[in-house]
């Protein structure tokens, strides 16, 4: 039977290039390496390592092997943080994830109810496919996540979204915009504007932009990136470009932007909760159950404040 540090041996092997240099970084002797290699090598009847004189290379078995080592040590390392934390504060603590404008205005009530219930929860901040990532290690128990309408996310089957809120995608220009007195603005009549988008080809935002603009046979022209909304309100403003915003990204927005609707079909993003099926406990549950009634209140606000837009 094979052990971690057999696993830790081939992954310093496959990492180093050499036996001599996983030696050195695991703190063993070379001969040790050699023993933990040969013994791996044995439980599966087949050799995991090519060595020449350039170094070691990892044989098909080996690469074969490699990830799952990578998933086990993985998995490890986060229980053995897991039962810290546990021993720590006398009870699980719940690692959320949120992306930046659910983390300013969704998720901070919800998390101030859960905590007064004694649930001790970490929270990282980042954009969509380090959550993902984080997701997909085990990093989080659950993260609030974005997609667009019928765009599944790239999620393990041990992930469960849970919808929350849609989140509908708002026309920014400035206030003194020649369509700006209108209540909904007709997307062709912008295919000359220059736009503020995102910095990534994956925001959902802008690939539903893209998507719109190609039913009015134009392509939007980007004018400048970035993803950080308060400044895209500061360059719109400014004259630079239109751009697309979702709601819950405006904040309080200035009083030199206009805020409009796009005529044709309704542009937005779903939120939602993607949350490990493996690792549900009662405090994600509690978790979900306070965001759920945090979307449901953001909800009912838009809705009070339609004519508003």
């Amino acid at each position: 039977m094979f052990e971690l540090r057999h696993l830790q041996v081939l992954r310093a092997i496959a990492r180093e290039g050499s036996l001599a240099a996983a030696a050195r970084s695991l703190h063993y002797t070379q001969p040790t390496v050699t023993y933990h290699l040969a013994t791996l090598e044995s439980h599966f009847g087949s050799p995991l390592v090519l060595r020449g004189a350039r170094g070691t290379t990892l044989t098909e078995v080996g690469n074969a092997l490699l990830p799952h080592a990578d998933a086990v040590l993985q998995r490890v390392r986060l229980a053995e943080q897991e039962i810290h934390q546990m021993i720590e504060h006398g009870t699980a603590v719940l690692r959320v994830g949120t992306f930046p404008t659910a983390g300013a205005l969704l998720l901070p009530p919800a998390v101030k109810r859960v905590s007064q219930r004694q649930i001790h929860i970490s929270l990282t901040e980042g954009e969509l496919p380090s959550l993902l990532a984080a997701l997909r290690s085990r990093e989080l128990h659950l993260a609030l996540v974005f997609s667009q309408p019928g765009d599944p996310l790239d999620l393990d089957l041990d992930v469960v979204v849970h919808p929350l809120l849609d989140d509908p995608l708002l026309l920014v220009m400035p206030i003194d915009h020649p369509q700006a007195h209108l209540e909904r603005v007709p997307l062709s009549a912008l295919r000359n504007e220059g736009w503020i988008m995102g910095t990534t080809d994956w925001d959902p935002v802008d690939r539903a932009l893209t998507w719109a603009c190609a039913r009015e046979d134009f392509d939007p022209v980007h004018v400048m990136r970035t993803d950080d909304y308060s400044v895209i309100q500061g360059f719109v403003a400014a004259g630079t470009g239109v751009a697309l915003v979702p709601r819950l990204a405006l904040g309080n927005p200035r009083d030199d932007i206009a805020i409009r609707r796009l005529e044709g079909p309704a542009l937005s993003r779903q939120i939602g909760v993607a949350m490990l099926g493996s690792t549900v406990r009662s405090s994600a549950d509690d978790l979900l159950a306070e965001l759920t009634v945090e979307a449901a209140r953001i909800r009912t606000s838009w809705e009070a404040d339609a004519d508003a837009i």
